[in-house]
């Protein structure tokens, strides 16, 4: 009987660990591919990988629109229960939500881990006569409707910057010709073809382009001068702007208490390993982490703040 019973044991064990080495976990990405939230997704779990930390299959989904708000309803909707399903999002879903009047509700998501923040920085083709921030102004200035000014989603970080931008030069919000692009790539293209006198995207999506020659980067949105980036900062430059597009996972709404704590787990382990910080440094991205519930205390302020925001900023009422 105690032979049976230790080999019903050892079955059960072998086919349990069998389940594990064939785990997936199913990755929202409410982005087109290319993009930073796809980017961050497609990173860390390469990196989960790498350090060992979490070595199952990933199933990657693109769903792009709406600053997120379609990708997140579809997860939402379908992933409702799942054991393992998460999403990427950040800070341009919060102002998204409130702009298309979405139904979504952050809270009702698992908050797994905020894991990075980026600056914004202002490029414009390398042939414009804007060399500095404050040429771009004075043209924002004197004709904002005629200064088409591309970036992410309406309402997102990238608009956002763009009205803050105009609040601290007494540029009038409302004339504003702010054109929502579908990816950092399409802006940079906008810029370069003419359609568009400047564009905001992060660090990440618009380096390579300077670096190539392409554009020039005439700002950042971060407190001080960026390592490795020789612009200046927007304050520097006399306009008091200082925003981050941070970006994080969900779990999905109802995801078992098991299997949310071992994810909050696995992503506090890849903050500290060695694969992450060299994402961190190859991709020029801001470590930024906070897990668990004190994310979640956060995605709730974080809402109120860049709602004001809009309020503020006459975007949203």
């Amino acid at each position: 009987m105690l032979f049976k019973n230790t080999l019903k044991v050892a079955l059960t064990a072998s086919i349990f660990c069998a389940s594990a080495a064939i785990a997936q976990v199913n990755v929202m990405l409410p982005a087109n591919p290319g993009g930073g939230w796809d980017g961050t997704g497609r990173q860390a779990f390469a990196a989960l990988n790498k350090a060992g930390i979490y070595t199952g299959s990933v199933n990657f989904s693109n769903k792009g629109g709406a600053g997120g708000t379609i990708g997140l309803a579809e997860f939402a909707r379908t992933g409702k229960g799942k054991e393992d399903n998460l999403a990427v999002f950040g800070a341009i879903t919060v102002g998204a939500i409130t702009l298309n009047k979405s139904p979504i509700d952050l809270s009702k998501f698992k908050p797994v881990a905020r894991l990075t923040a980026e600056y914004l920085v202002l490029a414009v083709s390398k042939d414009s006569p804007f060399n500095t921030l404050k040429d771009f102004v004075e043209a924002l200035k004197t004709n904002p409707g005629g200064t088409p000014v591309g970036g992410g989603s309406a309402g997102g970080v990238d608009h956002i910057a763009l009205a803050l931008l105009a609040q601290s030069s007494g540029t009038e919000v409302g004339k504003l010709n702010y054109i929502p692009q579908a990816s950092g790539t399409e802006t940079v293209t906008g810029i370069v073809n003419g359609t568009l006198k400047a564009g905001f995207s992060g660090i990440s999506e618009f380096q390579q382009f300077a670096q190539s020659g392409r554009i020039k980067i005439l700002g950042i949105t971060s407190d001080k001068r960026m390592k490795g980036l020789d612009v200046p900062t927007f304050k520097e430059a006399g306009y008091d702007v200082e925003i981050a597009n941070w970006r994080g996972i969900l779990g999905s709404i109802g995801m078992p208490e098991e299997n949310y704590k071992k994810w909050v787990e696995n992503f506090q382990k890849l903050n500290d390993s060695d694969a992450w910080k060299q994402v961190l440094k190859t991709q020029g991205w801001e470590q930024y982490f906070l897990a668990g519930q004190p994310f979640g205390e956060f995605i709730q302020s974080e809402s109120t703040r860049i709602n004001k925001v809009l309020k503020d900023a006459g975007l949203a009422k």
